[in-house]
């Protein structure tokens, strides 16, 4: 049992704990019940007061001995006889119930409405009778004296089937689209339908014609009222002779009388869910409206809250127990609650044991037991020199502390720490002033590292940058996060602004790199007067640059090409200085070592002789040295060198990574016999014989014989 105060109202849910499941023994049902508290503790009312998956609507028998309950997986139907508090009987039926209700003062007439639109009877025995109607039907209601069930449902019609007869009557005509619910007054007998258009039709079944239309959609929409669509009547309810209460499937219940046009109070659960359940409570003159997630009790007079019952699950289906304070709710859940609200009224006869269950607890409330305690560690207990107490009653060992009484732990914290107050004293002004600080212009305080990239996600996080950037999420925390913090301290990981990666993956940030640069000097100039005048003067705020909208698709595309023209002009200048520099550095190297040791003056110009080696050609002197130079460069200047003279091929590509491509250079004997084969091919093709002359005269198809016109 669950025990919960709502408006200073108690509402005992006695559905609540664990369920035992069906296929245990009662044998095991009795360990268990042993050792768990939990299943100790719950209140079983009614024995498998329970659906196998879901409940859809519930009901009371006349009498009160009996209640109904439908439900699925399979759709069945299960009565309970609350003398007995326990299950009498159930049957399964062919379809889902829309809704059902008890015709007789116990379980012996029954009328269930099924999704297929089937109408199905059941006696005392069981199944009795099954007939269909023209429409899907939604509720239906049963006029006592002329023994008339009116059914109603997608249709613009009444349907009426009198079960004294044993057949249909003539419909009733409304102006209606679809009629979704229905209810009859017990006084006079006035049948009530609720509209898909927010309308209310009142018919007199004794004459079969339309008395009065109440318009209730715009009635409902009141000041502070937020719908969405249509508001259409979901739920009816007649009170006394005169009264009605109408829900709506925006939220909203309309209080009318019925000599009235105008409501007399609008009650909104501010949940915009349809209301499903209303019903009056006569002793306390309260109205109890229902919708899947809350069941609210009010006064009807002036709207005012009496108190709520909010479940866990979503509701079906609200039932209550004429002439006590027990409810019964059909839920989205296997389990149907049972609430007891002793403010509403007494328990049943059947259960009158809920009245001195409630009164013992009321009497003898539970209070916490560690109200009186204090939770302390042991690095507390060292703290306060306690250590000794451990093992002795003042101390109770709980998980890893102990509690001590809460009288014992402020006189020894007064006697461990006599200036306590002038900490608390100091630990306030120290408060006040930081409160004050907070008032003044916050600087901002830049990193030592990538002070430009950390001025771009201050940008970002403000919301200066653009709304795509603003989007972006994670990047304000970029600078108060530890596993980044490396990266704003060690100049190691200092942005390369110049690097070919960062200007082609970044061809914008050249436009707003300038300014980054100028808000560094200020917010700098700023730290400086910041550290003078700290104390004493409160520095004014200084203007945030201006906002920069994204450039579109068209120029960033201009400013990729930009990007790249540059990087491939710096490339040719920086080729073009290597060469010129290679030049300068050559040195001819005279193959005779006697003549090279030979000391000449300086300034005197002298000839100077070459000696080739068998099979090399002469082509020039800046050949053979640099062919010698070739032989004592590392591979990185050879493959510089070669991509200048067109046997490498270097480019970069659209996300900053290279692509090399080789030309190799052919031999003095693989030239040879390139163009001797060349030549052999040319003779070969001189000296072809022509084959023309080689003919068959004869022109036929083939070798049959007779078939074709050959000539011999």
């Amino acid at each position: 049992m669950q025990v919960s105060s709502v408006n200073d109202v108690k509402i005992y849910n006695l559905s609540h704990g664990k369920s035992l499941p069906e296929w245990l023994s009662d044998r095991k049902k009795r360990a268990l019940q042993k050792k768990d508290v939990d299943i100790q503790r719950r209140i079983e009312l009614i024995q498998d007061f329970e659906m196998p998956t879901v409940c859809t609507s519930i009901r009371v028998s006349r009498d009160g001995q009996y209640v109904l309950a439908a439900g699925t997986y399979k759709p069945r139907i299960r009565c309970y006889d609350v003398h007995q508090l326990s299950l009498k009987f159930e049957r399964c039926l062919d379809s889902d119930v829309v809704t059902f209700d008890v015709l007789s003062d116990d379980y012996s007439k029954l009328v269930f409405l099924h999704f297929d639109r089937y109408v199905e009877f059941h006696s005392q025995h069981g199944h009795y009778y099954k007939t269909r109607i023209p429409k899907f039907g939604r509720d239906f209601s049963y006029h006592y004296p002329s023994c008339d069930l009116y059914f109603v449902g997608a249709s613009s019609e009444i349907y009426r089937l009198n079960l004294e007869q044993g057949r249909f009557l003539n419909s009733l005509q409304t102006d209606a689209t679809e009629i979704n619910v229905c209810d009859i007054n017990p006084i006079h007998h006035l049948f009530a339908a609720g509209t898909l258009e927010g309308k209310v039709e009142c018919w007199d079944p004794r004459v079969r014609s339309r008395v009065a239309v109440l318009d209730c959609a715009l009635s409902s929409v009141t000041e502070g009222t937020e719908v969405e669509g249509l508001p259409s009547v979901s739920a009816l309810k007649f009170n006394g002779s005169l009264g009605i209460a109408v829900g709506t499937t925006t939220g909203q219940v309309l209080l009318y009388d019925l000599r009235s046009s105008h409501p007399l109070l609008v009650k909104d659960h501010y949940y915009g869910l349809p209301i499903h359940s209303v019903h009056f409570h006569e002793q306390l003159d309260l109205v109890l409206s229902a919708d899947s997630k809350i069941i609210k009790m009010w006064h009807k007079d002036n709207g005012k809250m009496f108190s709520s019952i909010e479940p866990s699950t979503n509701i079906n289906n609200v039932c209550v127990y004429p002439g006590s304070g027990l409810l019964f709710t059909a839920n989205e859940d296997p389990k149907m609650n049972t609430f007891y609200i002793p403010a509403l009224g007494p328990a049943p006869r059947w259960c009158s044991f809920l009245d001195n269950l409630t009164e013992e607890l009321e009497e003898n409330p539970e209070s916490t037991v560690y109200d009186d305690y204090k939770f302390v560690t042991r690095k507390d207990l060292d703290n306060l020199g306690l250590t000794h107490l451990i093992g002795s009653p003042l101390l109770r060992a709980y998980m890893h502390g102990f509690f001590m009484d809460i009288r014992l732990y402020h006189k020894v914290k007064a006697m461990a720490n006599p200036f306590a107050y002038d900490e608390y004293r100091k630990e306030k002004i120290h408060q006040k002033i930081e409160a004050s600080r907070a008032q003044r212009v916050q600087l901002k305080k830049l990193p030592k590292v990538n002070k430009e990239l950390a001025i771009k996600l201050m940008e970002e996080g403000e919301g200066v940058l653009s709304a795509k950037k603003k989007k972006s999420k994670g990047t304000t925390n970029i600078l108060s996060d530890d596993r980044f913090k490396v990266m704003f301290e060690n100049p190691d990981y200092q942005v390369d602004e110049q690097s070919e990666e960062f200007r082609l993956l970044n061809p914008i940030v050249s436009k707003v790199g300038q300014k980054r640069r100028e808000k560094i000097h200020k917010l700098v100039e700023q730290e400086a007067l910041h550290k003078q005048d700290e104390e004493d003067e409160e520095l004014e705020g200084r203007a945030s640059s201006e906002e920069e909208s994204s450039d579109d698709d068209k120029s960033w595309v201009e400013e990729m090409r930009e990007q790249r023209r540059l990087l491939q002009a710096e490339q040719k200048q920086r080729r073009f200085k290597e060469w010129k520099q290679q030049d300068r550095n050559t040195t001819l190297q005279i193959s005779d070592p006697v003549k090279n040791s030979q000391p000449q003056a300086q300034g005197q110009s002298q000839p100077q002789f070459y000696q080739l080696k068998a099979g090399e050609e002469f082509r020039s002197f800046g050949d053979v040295a640099r062919k010698q130079k070739m032989q004592k460069t590392s591979l990185e200047e050879r493959l510089k060198l070669e991509e200048g003279s067109g046997m490498l091929n270097l480019t970069d590509t659209a996300v900053g990574s290279k692509q090399l491509t080789f030309t190799l250079k052919k031999t003095e004997k693989q030239r040879n016999q390139l163009q001797a084969e060349r030549e052999h091919h040319e003779e070969r093709r001189k000296i072809r014989r022509a084959a023309g002359h080689l003919y068959t005269r004869a022109r036929g198809r083939g070798r049959g014989r007779g078939r074709g016109r050959g000539r011999f």
